[in-house]
């Protein structure tokens, strides 16, 4: 197991059981020896579910299947492999996913399309099915309602530490709870989801309601954070509500009564994402971007990802080098529209370069400082509109290079 991030939060946070839900581990022995490497979720029947999938177009096999298990709307069980992403596969990784979905169907009494999959690892190596297969039956009677943190380790590949986050809402005076875990620390870039996430709630939600809220949430999260500019074939986020709370029925995502579970599935959606980059491998330091003044939001977001990804500005952060050239850089390649003479830059608050230029006789002694810490804010306006967004992101070090070059062995 690799170092702990020096960015890791203090420990996974307590997370109560929700309605409904049971969760295990399992050391199916799939790639990894002496570690948990297959998760299984179990889900009252009725459960709802929704889902936001890579863009990659070399998508894995789970990714597929979830496609066509996403129009249905009901979810009973959810399987994730690690150490394997069953991407590249051909017919033999569909066979995988298909067997898998009918042996849980069969333990779970229920349609294999309630069956949801995920895979993460190796690309291009064909799975081992029956290692898989063969542990569903061994995890079904270790379930537990608060197998959360357990959970969460099984799915790792290169991340350093278990990831979670949880919130409580209310609704119609019903007080609901979410809990989320997620994995992520390479291959990461914004193009729905960027690793493997999975949020549970006891709330009594339609599917349809749910799918519009996810997007939304993903947009601002997992869509808005990046390590190292490269999508994932694997990426999935799921949402699932166990229709367990005593609340009254929600028809649509426009209904106000559900203004505060919003606000607290983008509370833990967000807390995943900032996660996954204190996570970026090799990372040192964790890096917020604030930008302003843009066209548009999404122009916004577009430029801190363009900054978020620059490699010269990601190795400036991990030397504390104080250079704001590269971030005009940034700004300027990413193809959004800007004004040079109206851009201005700060580091830890303080304005380092504006109109065009540096400020004038500005100290770089406090601007220094800041870059040399592990928590890094870099403010960018753009001075041009109301447009605004946040991206995460991390530094990029000798460590990223050295797991990278060493994965597969």
């Amino acid at each position: 197991m690799a170092k702990i991030s020096p960015l890791a939060p203090a420990a996974f946070p307590a997370m109560a059981p929700i309605a409904g839900v049971r969760l295990a581990s399992y050391a199916a022995g799939v790639r990894y020896a002496g570690r948990t490497d297959l998760m299984v979720a179990e889900l009252p029947p009725g459960s709802t579910i929704a889902g936001v999938l890579t863009k990659s177009q070399t998508p894995g096999q789970p990714v597929i299947w979830c496609r066509e298990c996403l129009p249905g709307g009901k979810v009973r069980a959810i399987v994730v492999n690690s150490g394997n992403a069953n991407v590249f596969t051909g017919r033999a990784g569909r066979q995988v996913v298909e067997g898998t979905a009918e042996t849980a169907a069969r333990l779970f009494g229920c349609a294999p399309h309630e069956v949801f999959i995920s895979s993460t690892g190796v690309i291009g190596e064909p799975p081992p099915a029956e290692k898989i297969i063969e542990a569903l039956p061994q995890i079904v009677p270790l379930l537990k309602p608060d197998s959360w943190e357990t959970a969460a380790r099984a799915i790792m590949t290169t991340d350093t530490f278990p990831k979670g986050a949880t919130a409580t809402a209310t609704i119609d005076g019903v007080t609901v709870r979410l809990n989320g875990f997620c994995k992520g620390s390479g291959m990461i870039a914004p193009d729905m989801a960027t690793m493997l996430a999975y949020v549970f709630t006891d709330a009594s939600l339609p599917a349809a309601a749910m799918q519009e809220m996810l997007s939304a949430a993903t947009e601002i999260s997992f869509n808005s954070m990046t390590v190292d500019g490269d999508t994932s074939t694997s990426d999935t986020v799921l949402l699932c509500a166990t229709q367990q709370a005593r609340h009254d029925a929600v028809a649509s995502a426009a209904d106000p009564r559900i203004a505060d579970f919003r606000r607290a599935l983008d509370a833990v959606m967000v807390d995943l994402a900032k996660q996954v980059a204190r996570d970026g491998e090799g990372a040192e330091k964790f890096v917020t971007i604030e930008v302003t003044g843009a066209v548009s939001d999404a122009s916004a977001r577009r430029i801190g990802l363009t900054i978020g990804n620059s490699p010269l500005v990601k190795t400036a952060l991990a030397a504390g080098d104080a250079n704001w050239g590269r971030i005009v850089m940034a700004v300027g390649k990413a193809g959004e529209t800007v004004d040079r003479d109206r851009l201005s830059i700060s580091a830890g608050g303080i304005t380092i370069a504006k109109e065009g230029g540096p400020v004038p006789g500005y100290d770089e002694t406090p601007i220094a400082k800041h870059m040399a810490g592990r928590e890094i804010v870099l403010g960018v306006d753009i001075g041009l509109g109301t447009g605004k967004a946040t991206v995460w992101t991390c530094d990029l070090t000798h460590g990223y290079v050295d797991i990278n070059g060493s994965y597969r062995s």
